[in-house]
């Protein structure tokens, strides 16, 4: 192990019980759990689970770093989105789903406030104690005046008239694991054995065997022609839940906008034959692995979108599909150089520390290209600026 990846004593304890945890829900089954479940209880178990512990996830001390957290830029081209939505929308608010530090929040309120449209309450809908307390202290510290307008929700408030929100919250939905064995498809999933977690497969049922067949038509048709098992031994995964859940998010929306935040890819993109290894990210201390099993309760778990069944979620939530983009063209349609100039108020010093972390957001190597945007419209018949420089709908 890495020097650097020595843990306290404390999170030693803390990821042994995790494991056991997790140990006793694999014997209770009969010995094998699906990745999904694993995911779930290692991201989401009360009181153990990665975003339900007291653990410093986001920002410099934490594990991975979010748009909000490298620049205010970020919030306030997204409240310029906000500001158009809520402009057309009568008394409407602002709904964020997973608020993270609060970073995102105070950005958003302070740009609103600047344009004279604030919504008329800020929402957060947020399942880790541990970052709703820190969302309290920051907007209480660096928003006092707007305490009336925040309020933290325990489920989706109906009906709902303005801007629904998450940025990086589809990734941490669990996801089913799966591969091809050159025959077959099988369902990885998690055992217990020696003091061990690992990865164990089993067929997959036909409903999975169909799923897959229908997520990787092109890359085995591609294989078929080519008469060779290119494809052996490829894994990836999807989410079962992200299409309901998405769809549930918006069901309260009666009118306004949806707006998403998050890595991935249409679908004819992430299931290609070269990416035969998914997709599935972890995080700890800043540094990317690709063992879901190091750290159970202390390491995040991700997995990239599939952007095109989010799309199709649009249709099951009744919205329209208004745009899909790539963060940068996103920003730059929300003219990202004009919040820079006026945020360095003419200091040569910030604007180049603005300009390195307008970098950041928008080139291809950094996030510019892998996070991507997608707004679904209810009720309302709006160009979204965001969206206006470059619309990659048809790649859905």
């Amino acid at each position: 192990m890495r020097s650097e990846e020595v843990i306290s004593d404390e999170e030693g304890r803390h990821t042994l019980r995790m494991r056991e945890s997790i140990a006793r829900e694999i014997a209770a089954a009969g010995g094998w759990i699906s990745f999904e479940r694993y995911m779930d209880l290692a991201l989401y178990e009360p009181a153990l689970g990665y975003y339900s512990a007291g653990a410093r996830k986001l920002g410099a001390g934490g594990d991975f770093t979010t748009a909000p957290e490298i620049s205010s830029l970020f919030g306030a081209c997204v409240a310029k989105q906000c500001a158009e939505v809520l402009r057309a929308v009568r008394e409407g608010s602002i709904l964020e789903v997973g608020a993270g530090t609060g970073r995102l929040a105070v950005d958003l309120l302070t740009r609103l406030e600047s344009l004279a449209q604030l919504p008329s309450r800020y929402f957060i809908l947020e399942v880790s104690a541990d970052l709703k307390e820190r969302q309290r202290r920051l907007l209480h510290a660096a928003l006092p005046h707007l305490g009336d307008r925040i309020v933290w929700l325990d489920g989706l408030p109906e009906p709902f008239d303005g801007v629904i929100l998450a940025n990086e919250v589809l990734d941490a939905l669990p996801v089913t694991r799966f591969r091809w064995d050159g025959t077959a498809f099988e369902e990885l999933g998690v055992t217990f054995q020696d003091g061990a977690l690992s990865s164990a497969a089993r067929p997959a049922d036909p409903t999975m065997t169909a799923r897959c067949k229908m997520l990787m038509a092109h890359a085995l048709s591609e294989e078929a022609s080519l008469g060779t098992a290119v494809l052996d031994g490829y894994v990836s995964e999807y989410c079962p839940r992200l299409q309901s859940w998405a769809a549930g998010m918006a069901r309260s929306l009666r009118t306004g906008a949806v707006l998403w935040f998050d890595y991935g890819l249409p679908r004819a993109q992430y299931y290609l034959p070269e990416r035969r290894d998914g997709t599935l990210l972890c995080h700890f201390r800043h540094r990317v692995h690709d063992d879901p099993f190091r750290y159970p309760g202390l390491s995040d778990i991700t997995a990239w979108v599939d952007f095109t069944a989010l799309a199709e979620a649009a249709a099951a939530a009744d919205c329209q599909l208004a745009g899909f983009t790539t963060q940068a063209f996103f920003l730059a349609g929300m003219h990202i150089d004009a919040e820079m100039q006026a945020f360095a108020g003419g200091d040569a010093n910030r604007f180049a520390r603005l300009a390195n972390q307008a970098r950041q957001l928008m080139l291809p190597g950094e996030m510019g290209e892998r996070f991507k945007a997608m707004a679904w419209l209810r009720g309302l018949d709006l160009e979204l600026s965001g969206f206006a420089l470059q619309d990659l709908r048809h790649s859905l």
